[in-house]
């Protein structure tokens, strides 16, 4: 998808693409919901969406282009199991506690999961719904970090560092988890229903995860695959090399 659209933000995507597989495959059921905050990794939950069979693989290939379903981050309607344009880091968790504390004055089970990105908590509406959310002791809501520790601009430590963010986030009154982001069973312990607060699970994850080229490295935010890079790709997963119809 992203070869073909020549479009970045893959680094990204495949430090979240576990988590969102987990989460849509065995966590979410009808009265739950899901919130990508971090808008830039939305080919990675097009194609966790596809997984489930709410997407359709032609719209896969129309990834980017005019006219599409799919854009480049998740648009506000239009597509199963999202309900909110995101993208704007910041607004995701707001949004999210939103929908937790509706569910409970509505008297309504289910839980909310919120997937952010690390650097996403630089932005002062993050904290803000944070103090929100664990005031109103949303105990039906989860929020994931995907600890990447890179960004558009550097490291998160170079930039506005939060490290260790777990130990901070923990003043605000929340449970704190954490868990290796490629590692299942550790996130399957970490994604447990918690008690009376809300849970924020530290996903210690790697940029660009599963392609070695682009693992650990900033490039892999912004700028798009090159040929090399997809056929390494294609190559440690599959042993050949990709065609268009394989990629």
């Amino acid at each position: 998808m992203h070869r073909d659209a020549g479009v970045g933000h893959v680094g990204g995507n495949l430090s979240a693409l576990d988590a969102m597989m987990l989460v849509h495959h065995e966590m979410l059921g009808a009265s739950d919901r899901f919130v990508l905050s971090k808008g830039h990794a939305a080919g990675a939950l097009y194609v966790t969406l596809w997984s489930r069979g709410l997407i359709a693989e032609a719209d896969l290939a129309t990834f980017h282009a005019d006219g599409t379903r799919l854009p480049g981050h998740p648009p506000a309607r239009g597509l199963p199991g999202i309900r909110f344009g995101t993208g704007s880091l910041g607004h995701g968790l707001p949004l999210a506690g939103g929908l937790a504390l509706a569910a409970r004055l509505q008297g309504r089970d289910g839980r909310v999961f919120c997937l952010t990105s690390d650097g996403e908590w630089q932005e002062g509406s993050t904290f803000e719904a944070l103090i929100f959310c664990a005031h109103q002791r949303l105990a039906n809501l989860t929020i994931l970090i995907d600890y990447n520790r890179l960004q558009g601009f550097g490291t998160t430590e170079e930039v506005a560092s939060l490290d260790p963010i777990g130990r901070v986030l923990a003043g605000f009154d929340v449970e704190i988890r954490e868990a290796d982001g490629h590692d299942l069973a550790a996130m399957r312990r970490a994604l447990t229903p918690g008690t009376d607060r809300p849970v924020v699970v530290v996903l210690h994850t790697v940029k660009g995860h599963g392609v070695p080229a682009l693992e650990g490295r900033l490039d892999s935010h912004y700028l798009p695959l090159t040929e090399d890079q997809v056929r390494e790709a294609m190559l440690g997963v599959t042993g050949s090399p990709p065609t268009r119809e394989s990629a």
